[in-house]
């Protein structure tokens, strides 16, 4: 169930914050923190590992999932993204967020053109 929080607070959250706890389907018992950014109003993150069995093929097969924003957790729906030219965009939101030099090998990868079909679009119900 959610927690009473607006779409603005999502996305100040998302945006203020480097890792977002997230459950993907309905069946994990603990939130796995990850990078998540945002294009406009909308919402996405990428699967890093690209495995079998992660969050995002529990979202694929699913649909539904959570995030944990501090001490707010909220139920999502997530849909795979398949537009290039939003994907160029999400690209561009991971380097403008996460500029630390630490991150600099994972943003130039997670931005490679191999992620895109790892892209989930989140969208709070």
């Amino acid at each position: 169930m959610n927690d009473q929080i607006s779409e603005l607070e999502i996305l100040n959250y998302i945006n203020a914050h480097t890792l977002v706890g997230i459950k993907g389907g309905t069946n994990r018992a603990t939130f796995l923190e990850i990078w998540m950014v945002s294009v406009g109003q909308r919402i996405f993150a990428r699967s890093w590992g690209m495995n079998n069995k992660s969050w995002f093929t529990e979202f694929v097969s699913q649909g539904v999932g959570q995030l944990k924003l501090g001490a707010h957790s909220i139920e999502v729906q997530g849909q795979q993204l398949k537009d290039e030219q939003m994907n160029k965009l999400i690209d561009q939101a991971y380097k403008d967020k996460y500029i630390q030099k630490e991150n600099e090998p994972y943003v130039n990868e997670i931005t490679e053109a191999k992620y895109h079909n790892f892209t989930m679009e989140f969208f709070p119900l």
